[in-house]
């Protein structure tokens, strides 16, 4: 069953769903439960820390793109875990939110959840049309199961029909699980790899869903191939011999590098036999997700709701391994941190389609409530993917995007501290279009990149542009990083 996409008067997409009279008497149940049904269904499969350059090795992720629409140019608005997140949720960019880090009193759950951001997830107002929603997986870094949360343990946020999370869930072994508001124990048993675990949830809830005949959303968010990227046992020994790509910008520095980047010795050769271990660890640990998302696809098409179910791929941040002479760790402005994959397929998207529309992280929760029908809220700082998804032009869209970062100190615990591998770059904000990249840290440093001539971000020539230039760009990040609602979609058109 296909659903066509339609413009309202503000000119975001909607599905177009069956409408009546308002002089018809109210439906039966029966009836309500028909037009609830032909609601189109959400499958939202998010990894962590996951860079372009392992989607050769996830065949499944590859079906997807020759069956909908990949995006060349979908950026996060922060390149760390809890602050992408956040946006991911509310379609609000970091300086919105209010979380700017994984932990301390402006990151994490902990502000998630003071911020009062929980009523304003795509979740709850899926829920408020209907839908049956399941949170599967990794929340927000702090989130923790056993915790006491206004007097629930486990704590499940307002929106979530079903509630599947791990707190630590990054050994993939030995953890518990919050199933609702009960705890489930898992070993360390081939049937307790959590990924596994969560791909039979997920397959559990999507034929529920369906013989209930009711609209659903399901995320599924797993902890790979974040580290230590462990595979499940079956696919330990994949890829014998797997080394991490070296392109242009491996274990070498731009020219005119920012001082925190300068700083950096060329790498050892112990340091990059460490990359190769960790990237063949990275495409191991990924087969299990691959594998999942071939089989919650399966089940769309054995509950017959396929023709009516929205699949999206992507990855909350990117991942650098020796470009730019930086070990493992993520957090910068280059494209290898938040230039990350996505790919939807579903009713009406074009098949084998790649859009260049500069789409952000920020798009994903207006985008979700379009598809269900609710109303997306003016706080909301993003955009409506649909016009994109049906072949249609990027023409109008969005030409920038804004990146923040905050840079803090990591706590030992923090499992993104990777230790002396791992770096924080001063605070910046930086503005991405197609053509480049530009930065600007609190220090005075600033970065440019020209894309289409230098596509590995290896020459900075901040220094080099004129003084016009540089003020007409400080304005348009500025009227970006200070962006909040509808002006974000006017000041991403410097």
């Amino acid at each position: 069953m296909a659903f066509s996409v339609q413009s309202g008067a503000s000119g975001a997409a909607t599905a177009a769903l069956p409408t009546r009279p308002v002089t018809q008497p109210a439906l039966s149940a029966s009836a309500s439960a028909a037009a609830a049904a032909t609601k189109p269904n959400i499958v939202f499969v998010l990894t962590d820390d996951m860079s372009s350059n392992l989607l050769p090795y996830m065949p499944q992720v590859q079906k997807l793109q020759s069956q909908g629409t990949s995006f060349s140019d979908f950026v996060v608005s922060n390149s760390l875990c809890c602050p992408s997140r956040s946006s991911i949720f509310t379609g609000e960019y970091p300086h919105n939110t209010g979380v700017l880090s994984n932990e301390g009193p402006n990151g994490g759950f902990k502000a998630f959840h003071d911020n009062g951001l929980e009523k304003d997830t795509f979740a709850a107002a899926l829920k408020a049309k209907g839908y049956r929603t399941a949170m599967m997986g990794k929340y927000l870094n702090g989130y923790d199961p056993r915790s006491t949360v206004d007097g629930q343990q486990p704590y499940v946020p307002q929106g979530w029909s079903q509630w599947d999370v791990v707190g630590n869930g990054y050994p993939e072994y030995n953890y518990k699980l919050a199933h609702n508001h009960t705890m489930e124990p898992h070993g360390k048993k081939n049937k307790d790899y959590l990924t596994d675990v969560l791909s039979k949830k997920g397959q559990s809830f999507i034929k529920k869903s369906a013989a209930a005949n009711k609209p659903f959303m399901l995320e599924v968010a797993l902890f790979t191939p974040h580290g230590p990227s462990r595979p499940a046992r079956r696919d330990k020994k994949d890829f014998p011999g797997l080394k991490a790509p070296q392109g242009p910008a491996f274990d070498k520095l731009p020219t005119n590098a920012p001082p925190w980047l300068a700083r950096q010795n060329p790498l050892t050769r112990s340091e990059k036999n460490t990359i190769d271990k960790k990237f063949r660890k990275r495409a191991q640990s990924l087969q299990a997700v691959d594998k999942m998302l071939g089989k919650l696809r399966q089940t769309l098409t054995r509950a017959h709701v396929v023709d009516k179910t929205y699949v999206v791929f992507s990855s909350d941040n990117g991942f650098h391994l020796g470009e730019y002479r930086l070990k493992a760790g993520k957090q910068t402005a280059f494209d290898t941190d938040v230039r990350v994959p996505l790919v939807i397929a579903g009713p009406g998207v074009a098949a084998g389609r790649t859009s260049h529309a500069q789409v952000s992280n920020i798009d994903f929760a207006p985008t979700f409530e379009k598809i269900g029908g609710a109303a997306v809220s003016s706080r909301v700082d993003g955009h409506s993917m649909l016009p994109l998804l049906d072949g249609g032009s990027a023409a109008g869209w969005r030409t920038a995007n804004l990146i923040e970062h905050r840079h803090a100190q990591q706590a030992p615990d923090d499992p993104d501290n990777h230790g002396t591998e791992s770096i924080s770059p001063p605070n910046y904000h930086a503005m991405r279009t197609n053509s480049y990249t530009y930065v600007e840290y609190d220090s005075g440093a600033k970065e440019y990149y020209h894309l289409r001539t230098d596509p590995e971000e290896l020459h900075n020539i901040a220094g080099r542009l004129s003084r016009a230039r540089l003020a007409k760009l400080h304005t348009a990040l500025t009227g970006l990083k200070s962006c909040q609602g509808d002006g974000c979609w006017s000041a991403g058109h410097p």
